[in-house]
């Protein structure tokens, strides 16, 4: 354990220190209100929008690995980490216009649906930003 902290001491960047502790609230909140919302939509009323309900619970799995990625820290994190924001992003990007183009298939709504909409637009904000971030980070 004290050789990945001085590892990432030696590189000067830490992927959950300094905006990218944000970044790991964010999705640490995202993580638990996807996984919330898609474990009771299922239990409670599954059959009304399975679709829904299964995108929101991937949504979840997508957000608990960048967190995890995140605070790891590390070369091969900050490489998964940017591999799954962008995933987030497509998935963001596909589910926001597919609820718009065919509103019928979503009886009920997902994290995702209309761009992040029914969460002030975070779902499409936050992967960009999070790339952002990635991106900016050394490679050791």
């Amino acid at each position: 354990m004290a050789e990945s902290t001085d590892t990432r001491q030696r590189s000067g960047f830490d992927l959950g220190q300094g905006p990218g502790r944000l970044l790991v609230w964010l999705y640490g909140v995202f993580t638990v209100a996807a996984a919330s919302r898609s474990i009771v939509q299922m239990i409670l009323d599954f059959g009304r929008a399975p679709l829904a309900y299964v995108l929101s619970a991937g949504a979840a799995v997508v957000y608990a690995f960048i967190t995890y990625s995140l605070v790891r820290g590390g070369e091969s994190a900050r490489r998964a980490a940017l591999v799954c924001c962008a995933a987030e992003l497509a998935g963001v990007m596909t589910v926001g216009t597919w609820t718009l183009l065919e509103p019928s298939a979503f009886p009920d709504a997902t994290v995702w649906s209309d761009y992040g909409m029914g969460y002030l637009f975070i779902p499409v904000i936050l992967p960009v930003t999070a790339m952002m971030w990635l991106r900016r980070a050394p490679r050791d």
